[in-house]
C-alpha cells in the first residue's frame, strides 16, 4: 500500500506520460471503508460494545477521535466517487488525487 503522497506522485507522473493520448489518469484516496475485516478490527478493540454500530461509535469517540463526521465509509460511496471522476465531465482532474474520506483524514493536502 502506497502512502497518499506516493499515490499523488504516481498519478501526476502517469498523467504526464499519457499527454496527448486521450487517456486520463485518476487517483482516488479512500478513507476507512466498511468491510468485514475493518468491522471485526473495530469490535476487537471494543469488546464491551453490544453491536457493530456501537463499536464504530465508540471507536471514533475513544480510540480515534476526530472533528469530522466520524463513521466508516460504505464501499458504494467510494464507487460513486470513482464513477463521478471517470467521466468526460471530469477531464480536468487528469493526474489529480481525489480524497474520498468524509473529512476523516486530518490533513489539508
Amino acid at each position: 500500500m502506497a502512502s497518499p503522497t506516493a499515490q499523488r506522485a504516481i498519478a501526476r507522473s502517469l498523467a504526464a506520460q499519457t499527454v496527448g493520448t486521450g487517456l486520463p489518469v485518476y487517483s482516488v484516496l479512500p478513507g476507512p471503508t466498511r468491510s468485514e475485516g475493518i468491522v471485526d478490527f473495530v469490535k476487537s478493540m471494543l469488546p464491551e460494545a453490544k453491536s457493530d454500530e456501537e463499536a464504530e461509535k465508540l471507536f471514533f469517540e475513544k480510540i480515534r477521535p476526530l472533528p469530522a463526521d466520524c463513521r466508516l465509509i460504505e464501499a458504494d460511496k467510494i464507487g460513486a466517487t470513482v464513477a463521478s471522476i471517470a467521466t468526460p465531465l471530469a477531464a480536468v482532474t487528469n493526474g489529480a488525487a481525489t480524497r474520498a474520506e468524509s473529512g476523516i483524514v486530518p490533513t489539508i493536502a
